[in-house]
């Protein structure tokens, strides 16, 4: 520890270092103190925690909750008109990412077959052709486009769609308000009436499929007795939101990185051979999904810390995914790296259900994106590219490209 750095007073969250970096005091705060105390906005001592190895162990260890239930979670960044928790937040049936075993384990359990590697490779296929599709009609249109709209949103929001037994024709309804209920700073009101425009749909879609199952994972579910109503609906949601609006950020932020790469994007363009890798290390350098919670259960050792019974904890993945002591120069974009290994997924028993599902949608959209287009580039310049630093899960909110040809 060669520096010392002031104790943080709130999350640093403005992307000082430039759209694909973590903020510069987030770095700064790695580099001296990787478990670090952090006073949160409403005066609660929690801890950050931004090194690598700190990262990987607190998420194998149950004993930092993911519970909202059994003590205040403290949120790290200030929030307008909506006040500081004065209690626990009560549990939600079937939202298992906010559960510990064995609670977490029954529900994660009934999952597991749906998302096995060798069904998801039985799925690559289609998904490839879902892709193609997608990209068909986008060539059909007069650039420059919107490839979020174009493309990123609509390729997981058509597979996850399929997967679940959810009517794609629905989709304006859960993408609006999973934007909604993902926004930072959004009100308690307006929040709830987000989740409960979905909950409310979700209700009706799960009944539904109880009394007329289908073939698809909702009905599968369904099918379970030992699953309540308000289970089905959680854990619809998270499959629904976790499905969608990740690998769509991940696929528009992507892009954005390969086309300020120019370099990388050449490489890929001649060796298509690399997009496997070239996926795992734009999880890494992007981590889209960064920030997560913890409640410390009992006095913990992290990192040379002592973390107290009660804190809240923050974890950052991004920061953990670009440390150098395990990175070698984690701040290069490089598609040729062997980037297993990398956090972006989680650790632990909350390690992603759908991470193989990911994969595939992201080596797929890639590919097709760069042999389609090959000459797409920015439409506007790469500063007034509008980031999502508003919400839970970043990425951008329009990626205008243009291309002066598309192949077929």
């Amino acid at each position: 520890m060669s520096q010392t750095v002031p104790i943080p007073h709130g999350l640093p969250m403005e992307r000082n270092a430039g759209p694909f970096d973590p903020p510069r005091e987030i770095t700064r705060l790695r580099e001296a103190r990787p478990v670090s105390p952090m006073v949160f906005p409403d005066g609660h001592e929690g801890w950050l925690v931004t090194g690598y190895d700190a990262v990987r162990q607190l998420m194998a260890d149950t004993r930092f909750s993911s519970r909202q239930d059994i003590g205040i979670v403290h949120v790290p960044y200030e929030t307008p008109g909506m006040p500081a928790p004065t209690e626990p937040s009560p549990q939600i049936p079937g939202l298992f990412i906010a559960m510990d075993p064995p609670d977490h384990t029954r529900l994660r359990r009934k999952l597991i077959g749906a998302f096995t590697v060798k069904r998801m490779k039985q799925l690559e296929e289609h998904i490839i052709e879902i892709a193609e599709r997608q990209l068909d009609e986008m060539a059909r249109l007069t650039p420059p486009v919107d490839l979020v709209k174009e493309f990123a949103l609509p390729v997981p929001s058509l597979v996850i769609c399929e997967l679940l037994g959810v009517p794609y024709a629905d989709r304006a309804n859960f993408q609006v308000n999973s934007a909604k209920f993902l926004v930072k700073d959004q009100s308690l009101e307006e929040k709830m009436a987000a989740y409960g425009a979905m909950t409310t749909y979700l209700a009706e879609l799960v009944t539904r499929k109880r009394a007329e199952p289908g073939e698809d994972i909702l009905s599968d579910l369904a099918r379970d007795d030992d699953l309540s109503i308000e289970e089905l609906i959680g854990v619809a949601f998270l499959l629904l939101l976790a499905g969608h609006e990740t690998t769509a950020n991940m696929l528009a932020l992507g892009t954005f990185a390969l086309l300020e790469h120019p370099e990388q994007l050449a490489e890929l363009h001649a060796g298509p051979d690399l997009l496997p890798n070239a996926v795992e290390e734009l999880m890494r350098y992007l981590s889209v999904a960064d920030i997560f919670y913890r409640y410390a259960t009992e006095d913990i050792e992290l990192g040379g810390e002592t973390i107290p019974e009660g804190s809240t904890v923050v974890v950052s993945l991004l920061a953990a995914n670009r440390d150098p002591q395990r990175f070698d120069n984690p701040d290069t974009l490089d598609v040729h790296r062997k980037a297993r290994g990398h956090l972006s997924f989680g650790h632990g028993v909350h390690q992603c259900l759908g991470q193989q599902l990911a994969r595939i949608e992201m080596r797929a959209g890639f590919d097709g994106l760069l042999r389609r287009f090959p000459t797409l580039e920015l439409a506007v310049p790469a500063g007034e590219v509008k980031l999502r630093t508003d919400m839970n899960i970043y990425g951008v909110h329009e990626l205008p490209v243009t291309w002066t040809e598309a192949a077929r």
